[in-house]
């Protein structure tokens, strides 16, 4: 018997609010051990929640961007446990009146259109941290992360894969940084994900037994996690076992997973209403405003570049599921360069410069003003494509005009045909060799003549009036 894995996944993602959801302290990442805390966010007797608006719009972004229906009346409830992390000993999140519901995220596999539901989209405050020192007995706890605003997406079982869970959050993560509500740093956790998965006989209709899986924090690692327990269940029901309904936890360096706790439900949190938190009433006038501010979102854009300017699918895909290059390839188009053009350097030289700096387009100097000039002034004959380069390479690590550090490294390409002539004399005489080669019929002659020019130009040379002249002179 073949089995199906049937997957559903509870992302989290950490929003970039300055604040944190119920209080005034920071929400940034990184600060001092318990430096970001007050009585709020640290759980003291007495202290009362405000609910920060901002993380209430952020979600309702999201919700608008994953086609969800916008509750006009949601309640934050306790989620009740204890652990360390966690100083009320309960949680403030959301249950049985989230305030997005009944969404759909719709992305692609491969090239093939698939659509996952969204059950909810609900908000809620981040836990501690704890600090497990390797050399010590004992465990430290770091409150910062204490009330941290979270968004919760909730899918229902629809992926059937690990290449569709990775695609789902790859395309989760994309639209998070296009709507600018969260860092998506998976180095610091702003984005996690728990993955539910059962397996069925294939053709059956009916679920086999959930089990979830926690402590994954990068697509690669979900995909791994959601392997081996696809395998673990499939050869635990071929050995005529069964499967446990049960939390485990993911340890990505041993690639294996084991058991945290045995079947839980919502009632063992034993949910209520947050006695301290009004109901968050939102008006229809506020979501159609949030729903105007949305930007094109990457599904869009791919469509668009793929569409209107031509780019192929493989190069355009790598263009819009990355914010920072779409935004700089439409401002690029804006100021009249051609897509094309732009997606090449992009993607090839840009992307090296990048690679080997490990810097943001945004954390260079380059700006699109800047490459459309030297896109014009290449275009042009100015200078070369080889100097071109030189230049973007200068641009990127200090900004600058173009036309200033071509007279300052002397890039300008020679054009004059006079001069170029010169040249070009000087090399036959030196090559004869390859002159009697070229006229008996050999083209890799002619190649290498160019070559010559080019060198003894010292790449100032425009090479189409090199190819030009050279080819009248030997003919």
């Amino acid at each position: 018997m073949k089995y199906e894995p049937v997957i559903g996944l509870e992302v989290h993602a950490e929003l970039k609010t300055k604040s944190k959801i119920f209080c005034s302290c920071s929400a940034s990442f990184g600060g001092d051990i318990n430096t970001h805390v007050c009585p709020v966010c640290s759980g003291m007797p007495g202290s009362l929640p405000v609910l920060n608006k901002k993380v209430v719009e952020y979600a309702v972004r999201m919700g608008l961007a994953t086609n969800c229906d916008i509750s006009a009346v949601s309640v934050m409830a306790r989620k009740n446990y204890f652990y360390p992390d966690l100083p009320k000993a309960y949680q403030i999140s959301q249950f049985d009146k989230p305030l997005c519901q009944n969404g759909r995220v719709d992305f692609e596999v491969d090239g093939e259109p698939k659509s996952v539901r969204l059950t909810r989209i609900h908000i809620e405050e981040d836990a501690g941290k704890l600090l497990h020192e390797a050399s010590a007995d004992e465990s430290l706890i770091d409150f910062n992360r204490c009330g941290v605003p979270l968004i919760e997406m909730v899918t229902e079982p629809d992926i059937r894969s690990s290449a569709e869970a990775k695609a789902f959050l790859e395309h989760i993560k994309t639209t998070l940084s296009y709507l600018d509500i969260c860092d998506c740093k998976m180095e610091e956790g702003s984005i996690r994900c728990d993955v539910n998965v059962s397996v069925r006989p294939e053709g059956s209709r009916e679920f086999g037994t959930r089990v979830e899986m926690k402590n994954i924090n990068t697509f690669s690692g979900a995909v791994r996690a959601i392997d081996y327990e696809v395998s673990r269940q499939t050869e635990l029901l071929f050995e005529g076992g069964t499967v446990e309904q049960e939390t485990r936890r993911w340890d990505d360096i041993k690639l294996e997973n084991y058991t945290m706790r045995t079947k839980e439900d919502a009632q063992d949190y034993r949910y209520f209403p947050d006695p301290d938190l009004l109901p968050i009433e939102v008006t229809d006038e506020w979501v159609e405003s949030i729903r105007e501010s949305l930007p094109e979102l990457p599904l869009s854009k791919l469509r668009r570049y793929i569409g209107d300017y031509g780019i192929p699918e493989k190069d355009a895909r790598l263009i819009a599921e990355n914010k920072s290059r779409a935004d700089f390839l439409d401002k690029c188009e804006k100021l009249g360069a051609d897509a094309k053009t732009v997606t090449n350097w992009l993607l090839g030289d840009i992307a090296k410069l990048q690679n080997d700096s490990g810097k943001e387009l945004e954390e260079s100097g380059l700006t699109p003003a800047g490459l459309c000039a030297l896109l014009e002034l290449i275009g042009s004959g100015k200078i070369s494509g080889t100097a071109g380069k030189k230049v973007l390479g200068v641009i990127f690590d200090e900004g600058g005009d173009p036309l200033k550090i071509i007279e300052k490294l002397g890039l300008y390409q020679m054009s004059g045909q006079d001069e170029i002539k010169s040249i070009i004399e000087a090399v036959i005489k030196e090559n004869e060799k390859s002159v009697a080669d070229y006229k008996k019929g050999k083209q890799t002659a002619f190649g290498y003549l160019i070559g010559q020019c080019m060198k003894a130009s010292k790449g100032k040379a425009n090479p189409q009036v090199v190819n030009k002249l050279l080819k009248e002179i030997l003919d």
